[in-house]
């Protein structure tokens, strides 16, 4: 009944905030706007305006996980709220435009925007806690196998409050003493092999226990099976990346008015970028390079050069050394972190070589090593490769390789125009995410700005132990 209470007050919770957001929205609409607005629904129109505007914050709330306190930190919070926000506030100028035989004056709109910000902040932090004074930190164990360390990234990752870890063990030690979970509220479960898992799955949901599972590449390919009946037998029928037709046409269609549109409204900035890179040391303005997309078919990939003309004069292949590789320009370090240097990849994704969404591309040397030791990272060739995807916004800085991998494998097993729309919406979010600086350069190999090539052979044989 406790839980039941809980539950319901974070609910209550959430609700308070989208009625706070509203409001301000509100107050702002019938005090300036509803007066200077032509509506042909009188009153019935300003309800229905109002109600646009909570039903697009809320979905904007739901596609950055703006409401979710317990697991993000309190900057992230307000920052996904202010992100939602702002597209709420600016769809419903566009609208009030619409409505309208002038350009509405914008400052109303401003000072609404700044107010529920710190109606945001101020939610909260009194949010958080709130929940962390009626949510005590759940009693949780890790059991792993060949993923030892998850406990530190509980740490790092600010969830100690979430998650009081008192058991961590291998699962051979689980299995000579089971009632290492006796008492506990959540265990993690990493890396583990299928039969062992099933045991302690079995266990905890005898138990209550609540489970997260960090899967391996096995789990993720069997996550796009669909249920089916056959033989008077329960059957999970497995057809990896086998998306209908009117997806992959939707898909197609989108690529080429996205990327149309796209190249409209970035065709300044393409411009000054040429002049000031031409201008800068005389080379060439775009830099191309062979890259692989799906089937392993290769082609060559453009992006504003940032590097030296000779940075690779001798032919090997190299992983960038990010912000502090000396091969970068001037010109070329200001567009890499606006992430201006991908904008001529439009053109590849109108040519049809890419698409917005999917696995990014890779270099036919780098890939070919990494699957000496991963083979598995082919398996990202079942996809077209993308201008940005589920890895680079889900992942961040320092996500390992494998879990990458894992990341995209999971965006090809389920193919959806739903989750296109949810990445393409996220990756908004991660522009101007400081940790997540990295994670959509498709100018680099997939783990170059993540880890160097020591680092992702010492994981890999850390995995294969």
């Amino acid at each position: 009944m406790t839980d039941v209470k809980h539950d319901l007050g974070l609910r209550v919770m959430k609700v308070l905030n989208v009625v706070l957001i509203t409001a301000s929205f509100a107050v702002c609409w019938y005090l300036y706007y509803a007066p200077r607005t032509y509506s042909p629904f009188f009153n019935k129109g300003n309800w229905a305006i109002v109600a646009l505007f909570a039903v697009i914050y809320i979905t904007y709330c739901k596609v950055y996980d703006a409401l979710i306190i317990s697991i993000n930190q309190t900057s992230e919070v307000v920052y996904s709220q202010a992100l939602a926000i702002g597209i709420a506030d600016a769809i419903l100028y566009v609208i009030t435009f619409l409505l309208t035989k002038f350009v509405p004056n914008p400052i109303p709109f401003l000072l609404t925007f700044l107010c529920q910000f710190i109606l945001a902040g101020v939610w909260t932090l009194v949010a958080r806690a709130w929940y962390f004074k009626v949510f005590p930190p759940k009693r949780t164990a890790v059991i792993y196998d060949k993923r030892p360390g998850l406990e530190t990234l509980v740490s790092e990752y600010g969830l100690r409050r979430k998650f009081d870890i008192l058991e961590t063990a291998s699962v051979t030690e689980y299995l000579k003493n089971p009632k290492i979970l006796d008492g506990m509220e959540v265990v993690f479960l990493s890396g583990i092999h299928s039969h062992e898992r099933n045991i302690i799955l079995k266990r905890c949901i005898q138990d209550g226990i609540g489970i997260y599972v960090i899967p391996r590449i096995g789990d993720t390919i069997m996550s796009g099976a669909k249920q089916m009946h056959m033989l008077h037998l329960p059957i999970l029928n497995v057809e990896w990346q086998n998306p209908p037709t009117e997806y992959l046409i939707v898909k197609r269609v989108m690529d080429i008015v996205i990327a149309g549109i796209a190249l409209l409204i970035a065709s300044p900035f393409m411009l000054i970028t040429a002049i000031a890179i031409k201008a800068e040391d005389g080379g060439p303005v775009l830099y191309k390079q062979k890259r692989l997309t799906k089937g392993g078919r290769e082609f060559y990939v453009f992006k504003f050069r940032s590097m030296r003309v000779d940075a690779e004069k001798d032919g090997i292949a190299r992983l960038s050394a990010g912000d502090k590789d000396d091969r970068i320009t001037s010109v070329g370090r200001i567009i890499r972190k606006c992430r201006i240097d991908e904008l001529p990849q439009l053109f590849n994704i109108l040519g049809g070589s890419m698409t917005i969404v999917g696995p990014r591309p890779e270099r036919p040397e780098i890939a070919a090593q990494y699957m000496e030791e991963l083979p598995e990272f082919a398996l990202r060739l079942k996809g077209k490769a993308g201008l940005t995807g589920y890895a680079q916004v889900y992942g961040k800085y320092n996500t390992e390789p494998y879990d990458k991998l894992q990341m995209d494998m999971m965006y090809l097993a389920h193919p959806s125009i739903v989750e296109d729309l949810r990445i393409m919406f996220s990756t908004v979010k991660i522009l101007f995410m400081p940790e997540s600086t990295e994670g959509i350069a498709i100018g680099q190999t997939t783990a170059a700005r993540e880890v160097n090539q020591p680092q992702m052979l010492d994981y890999v044989e850390r995995l294969q132990k």
